[in-house]
């Protein structure tokens, strides 16, 4: 286990702004450990599973994902 996790700042996110409302972090974390209810609300996350590869962190277009050590 890395001891790594992502957390989403609830503030900064907004899945309105990602097509479809799909989460663009959501579909590129490898771990599938954030994952959306449905398009448009905001992605929960299952830390227990990350990697910590910081894919999520990467992609969001609105710096919402961190990942913590």
């Amino acid at each position: 286990m890395t001891g790594k996790r992502a957390l989403v700042d609830y503030r900064k996110c907004d899945p309105a702004t990602c097509e479809g409302g799909v989460c663009i972090a959501a579909r590129a974390c490898p771990k599938k450990i954030l994952y959306q209810e449905e398009p448009g609300e905001a992605p929960l996350t299952n830390p227990g599973n990350c990697k910590g590869c910081s894919e999520c962190a990467r992609v969001c277009p609105l710096g919402a994902i961190k990942v913590t050590h």
